[in-house]
């Protein structure tokens, strides 16, 4: 891999140039920040502003700021969560200064910058967005910061394991956020291989999070084509501002640990570095769901406790047979045997432990006071289990990512490269058939499978020669074959070789080895151009370069590695109008792909700011937004058994429907080669603070999907042909990701509502409405996987007590809905989840308890169908921080 080593280079250089050309002296300015009531705020943060100079507060709430008056008299901004920011004006140093910040627990004075790429008031962005804040970060159950997101209005989590989950916002829930992109102080943070972003197990340890931001809906307009449905952005914290050692240890049920350590140090006046790392281990969660599949995804499958056998969702290795019409014993013939599979806890043995192992340094420098660079680096492994076309148990899955970022008052340059690496990872499907199909000894060619369905046949033609019925027979047969005798034992030295064989081997067709290693270059930059006080202009740009690489065990890359890649630009203009109560703002994006014409993001959005203080705030947006197909749908190519994966970006497909049937039995169709997604939303919003005590937060949106990407299953030749007759001699089940021929209609709403009865008790309730017209949807064969629960709600508490006691709880529900992937289809039941948090601080030694859980009464807490019951999980734990 190409390392970035002219990134440091160039931050050398730049520092060398830097202090040949420092010639002005900074003073110290010390002080001390406290609440309207006396009590000193450590951890506050005081910034010159302008400029990238600044600190945070002790213990005692003292700072000290080295500051340059050369240029004239400097503003000190201060500022705390749950308190209203200030703003200091000094014409010369001051040693006594003493800054009184008053409460703001309502939050209505916070700052965002993810809404419209620039700093605003939370309350006049253009769309809705969700700002959650260190101190609430802190307070989110684990394993899974991201988990804790689910709190929040319109954000739906879809849990596969303990250590991955993914987001989305506004419907079509899915295992890998390919909807909403997923941002870590601007960079990205997906797999360059799976384009899946996998929750926290390669994100940003809680305690190096300064902020986590979530836009709802479409963003492409200033992020990109596959900013669809919403963008998270997690914002680290600054080691000039945030300086000292952190280090947090947790431990708890299913022998969970979890430590994390945070160093951070400011060397004189221009550098600055920290290193965060991060490591927990616990018990996994295993999907153990043994409803049969559904024939929407294996078709020729039988009802649960059918003698016949059936297959089982998360069951590995149900082996199919149909029985052919050579057959002596019409009663059977064209019928399908099930060979019994595997448990997810029998394949996946030893390697059920979740692990997530971090480790993320960086280095940043200050050119002058409104120029800073950083560059740094993230190095990330992680076992879980992810489900998609299958389930996959992702052992020591992970990344190495190098990146570096020049940023000016008004501009910046970034760029990064990242590494993907499958390590041992592996593919349950294929583990538990290839176990099967495995010969009984060596030098025979008989295989485990073989060897059940002729047991089976024999002993059902037996038993029919003695007078039984067909059900008697198959009864017989049935319990004969399942009584152990013609299974592989999973206790056996045989099944530990298979398993561990086929483990290690990557060959397509022979091994269940899920090794890619690919790359993701990656370049962006912006300017933002003041036209006026009340105007301005923002103009960027960016460039993204795949370079996947499988060896053909998941892409069709063969020979090569394959290139695939995007680049794009984008403008948008702000102008405050009377009396800067209104902010009218025009946005749009243009993106060239590869493999898709080029694409057109619009934005148009108004504010109007109403009250004394501008505390009522409406909002009404209409936005474009495009979607790329991930570089799985295009280029995939993986069997799993029952079916072939193939990427759909050539000249698509011929075949004959699964479902749809005339006169001359099923019928022909032709499948179109992938085209972008296109999404148009019209929103409008009210976001304000009535009082000092409630904040309101509410919004309605509507959808309109054309060229809907979703999977269509039908039989045909691999090479895309049609072939001679459904079913015949080549053909095969083939999977294809394409577009709807008709438009896809969503629409939805969410109410948000903060009440701050005192600093002991913070109440906070929020309510989410998806619906889908799924009317709209004609084509049995197409499936859109909207996955989301039509009524949600979260009611929650919080607050501090005595001046060290803290807490959190909040109790979740979402009704039950239908869910599907490629891998299972079926019905998840209403689940509901309380999750709990108590904090005691010693604040003289920087000592903080902590205890809580996430679904602490063991409710019903499936998200995702075929995947595991996310059950209790409590914990204790400590955080030292020493200043």
């Amino acid at each position: 891999m190409r390392k970035p080593y002219y990134l440091l280079l160039l931050l050398l250089l730049l520092m060398g140039q830097s202090l040949a050309s420092s010639a002005q002296e900074a003073v110290p300015v010390t002080g001390s920040v406290l609440t309207d009531a006396g009590q000193p705020l450590p951890g506050a943060t005081i910034f010159i502003k302008g400029t990238f100079i600044g600190t945070s507060t002790s213990r005692d709430g003292g700072f000290e700021l080295r500051t340059d008056f050369s240029n004239g008299p400097v503003v000190l901004s201060v500022s705390f969560v749950g308190y209203v920011t200030q703003e200091l004006t000094l014409s010369k140093p001051d040693n006594g200064i003493k800054v009184t910040l008053k409460p703001n627990p309502i939050q209505a004075a916070e700052v965002i910058a993810s809404a419209s790429r620039k700093e605003e008031n939370i309350l006049q962005a253009p769309v809705t967005v969700e700002k959650v804040t260190s101190e609430q970060v802190l307070r989110l159950p684990p394993p899974d910061v991201q988990v804790g997101l689910n709190q929040f209005k319109g954000i739906d989590v879809n849990g596969t394991s303990m250590l991955m989950n993914s987001l989305s916002t506004r419907g079509f829930n899915s295992p890998k956020s390919e909807r909403l992109i997923q941002l870590i102080d601007y960079f990205d943070t997906q797999s360059p291989s799976l384009n899946i972003n996998s929750g926290n197990l390669q994100g940003l340890p809680e305690i190096d999070t300064e902020s986590i931001e979530i836009i709802h809906g479409p963003a492409s307009a200033l992020y990109g084509a596959n900013a669809f449905n919403g963008v998270l952005l997690q914002n680290s914290k600054d080691p000039f501002v945030t300086e000292g050692l952190t280090l947090r240890v947790r431990g708890g049920g299913r022998e969970l640990f979890d430590g994390q350590l945070r160093y951070a140090k400011r060397i004189g006046q221009k550098f600055a570095f920290k290193v965060t790392g991060a490591y927990l281990t616990a018990d996994d969660w295993l999907a153990n769901n043994y409803s049969a599949t559904d024939r929407r995804v294996e078709s020729r499958n039988n009802d649960q406790g059918s003698t016949l056998g059936y297959d089982a969702v998360n069951n590995y290795g149900d082996v199919a047979f149909t029985v052919p019409a050579s057959y002596p014993i019409a009663d059977l013939r064209g019928k399908t045997l099930f060979m019994p599979g595997f448990a997810e806890q029998t394949l996946v043995g030893t390697d059920e432990r979740a692990k997530s192992l971090k480790v993320q340094p960086s280095f940043s420098y200050l050119l002058t006071n409104t120029i800073k660079v950083t560059v740094g680096g993230s190095y990330s492994r992680g076992t879980a289990s992810y489900q998609s076309s299958s389930r996959y148990r992702f052992k020591d899955f992970g990344t190495n990512q190098y990146h570096g970022e020049i940023k000016g008052s008004r501009w910046f340059v970034r760029g990064q490269s990242v590494q993907d690496f499958g390590g041992e990872s592996y593919d349950l499907n294929l583990l538990g058939s290839f176990i099967q199909n495995s010969p009984i000894a060596t030098g025979t060619g008989t295989t485990y499978a073989q060897r059940y369905f002729g047991a089976y046949l024999n002993e059902y033609a037996v038993s029919r020669g003695k007078g039984q019925t067909n059900e008697q027979a198959q009864q017989t047969a049935f319990s004969l074959v399942n009584g152990g005798a013609f299974q592989l034992d999973p206790n056996s030295a045989e099944f530990r070789n298979l398993r561990s064989q086929i483990i290690s081997d990557a060959t397509p067709g022979r091994g269940a080895r899920l090794n890619p290693s690919s790359l993701l270059n990656e370049g962006n930059a912006q300017y933002n151009f003041r036209l006026a006080e009340t105007a301005d202009l923002i103009v960027g740009a960016a460039y993204r370069k795949f370079r996947l690489g499988s060896n053909g065990n998941l892409f069709s890359d063969i020979e090569d590695r394959i290139q695939n890649n995007e680049f794009g630009g984008y403008a948008q203009f702000t102008k405050k109008l009377l009396d800067e109560r209104l902010k009218v703002a025009l946005a749009g994006r243009v993106d060239a792909f590869k493999n898709f014409d080029p694409a057109f993001s619009p934005r148009a959005s108004v504010v109007y700011s109403a009250g004394a203080t501008r505390q009522h705030n409406f909002r009404a947006s209409f936005g474009r937004a495009f979607r790329s197909p991930t570089q799985l749908d295009q280029y995939i190519r993986l069997d799993v058994g029952q079916l072939l994966l193939l990427g759909n970006v050539d000249n698509g497909f011929q075949g004959y429907s699964l479902t749809r049937v005339g006169a001359a039995g099923p019928l022909a169709i032709d499948v179109a080669s992938l085209k972008l997604e296109r999404l148009s939303t019209y929103e409008v919003g009210y976001k304000g603070a009535i009082g000092e005590k409630l904040a309101v937060d509410v919004n309605y949106y509507r959808n309109s999907y054309n060229d809907f990407i979703g999977a269509q299953r039908f039989n045909g030749n691999p090479d895309g042909s049609r072939p001679a007759s459904f079913g015949a001699a080549g053909s095969r089940i083939l999977q294809v990701w394409t577009n709807a021929d008709q438009e896809v209609n969503t629409q939805g709403a969410a109410l948000g509502l903060t009440y701050a009865f005192a600093p002991a008790l913070k109440l906070a309730a929020n309510y989410t409405l998806n619906v889908q017209d799924d009317t709209d949807v004609q084509n049995a064969d197409f499936q859109t996987y909207f996955n989301t629960p039509k009524h949600k709600y979260n009611v929650g508490a919080s607050g501090t007590v005595v001046s060290n006691l803290s807490y959190a709880l909040n109790y979740r529900w979402a009704q039950g809905h239908e869910y599907g992937t490629p891998f299972a289809v079926g019905q998840l039941a209403d689940y509901s989840v309380t999750d709990a948090y108590l904090g005691y601080s010693f604040a003289k030694i920087g000592l903080t308890l902590q205890g809580g859980g996430s679904n602490i009464f063991n409710a019903n807490n499936i998200q995702v169908y075929g995947g595991p019951q996310i059950g209790r999980l409590l914990y204790l734990g400590l955080q030292l921080d020493v200043k």
